[in-house]
């Protein structure tokens, strides 16, 4: 993994760690930054000031997807193929407990701090066609929530009182209400709820996929769909910045991104980058937006506060920063 100075726009160092990163995590009350490996099952932490690996730790399972809770206590790992979910304590990397589940799970989300949801953990099991809510503290099954179909992400509303469930094969969004135990209302998509990204405040969630070459806007507190988006061919990746508010979507087959303001719903700019682009990271400080580029091994920096109306969408690039083979996965924190 390879650590850029963002004053510089340079690589730094490339830090060594046990295996091909595929994902890369961290959170702002957090020392290190965590690379998780499927290829060697393990799990590095890194500490960033220094960059130097602290810790390592070989993982009972091979990771799918990795996720940090909001206080930052705990790692949990998916297994890629099996129905399990593991607990890695973020302070020692030492394995908590592991939760069996009916199902693989494809995508985990937390309860809100203060929401009356903190403390739980809600998993898409995927094709298994239900989500389980569990008990961070002890991995207790909560619930279990049957909705048919093929499942994909699965998002805590801001205030913990509903979940959203992404159905993918009936192109759709289900709403559950966790005090009164039901589904409220499916919401039909114009795509496959592939790929789904929450704006900041909790207000609007983003969705694309299969079906249209659109971003579609979902509103979770009045439960309806808004607008839907031309986003630029085939959307592969989607982020938000804040203040300003602009939706980013990376568009791999035509080596762009496209750039939406959230407020008019428009699109605001197209960006070439390099080659594939798969991963946008947003600094703190929503000055920049990083592009991952896989294919040409390098990435994009975009100038968020050049984003303003203009004559032409086109806009430049800052500069590109070559990182090496095939980036997927960005955090970025101040050292």
């Amino acid at each position: 993994m390879a650590a850029v100075d963002l004053t510089a726009l340079a690589v730094v160092r490339h830090v060594r760690v046990q295996g091909n990163p595929h994902q890369v995590l961290t959170r702002a009350q957090l020392p290190w930054v965590f690379a998780v490996m499927p290829d060697t099952a393990t799990v590095s932490a890194v500490d960033p000031s220094a960059l130097r690996v602290q810790a390592q730790r070989r993982l009972p399972v091979t990771p799918g997807w990795s996720y940090l809770e909001p206080a930052g206590g705990r790692l949990w790992v998916l297994a890629s193929s099996s129905p399990r979910v593991v607990a890695v304590r973020t302070k020692g990397l030492e394995i908590e407990r592991t939760v069996e589940l009916p199902h693989p799970g494809v995508d985990v989300d937390f309860g809100p701090s203060g929401s009356p949801s903190e403390g739980l953990a809600a998993v898409s099991l995927g094709d298994g066609g239900e989500v389980v809510v569990f008990d961070t503290a002890t991995g207790r099954l909560e619930r279990r929530i049957k909705v048919e179909g093929k499942l994909g992400s699965v998002r805590f509303r801001r205030d913990g009182r509903q979940l959203l469930i992404a159905n993918r094969s009936e192109r759709e969004m289900a709403v559950y209400d966790l005090r009164h135990h039901r589904l409220v209302v499916r919401l039909p998509l114009a795509v496959s709820p592939d790929l789904c990204s929450m704006k900041g405040d909790g207000g609007q969630l983003f969705v694309a996929g299969a079906g249209a070459d659109a971003v579609v806007t979902v509103y979770p507190y009045q439960t309806e769909v808004g607008s839907i988006t031309l986003a630029g061919r085939a959307p592969g990746f989607l982020a938000t910045s804040e203040a300003p508010d602009y939706l980013f979507v990376t568009n791999p087959q035509s080596d762009g991104v496209t750039i939406v303001n959230i407020a008019t719903q428009k699109v605001l700019a197209v960006a070439s980058v390099g080659k594939a682009p798969c991963f946008v990271a947003i600094t703190p400080n929503n000055e920049y937006a990083l592009v991952l580029n896989r294919q040409s091994g390098d990435i994009a920096v975009l100038h968020i506060g050049s984003m303003t109306a203009r004559r032409t969408k086109s806009i430049p690039l800052l500069t590109m920063i070559p990182v090496g083979s095939e980036p997927v996965s960005a955090v970025v924190r101040a050292v």
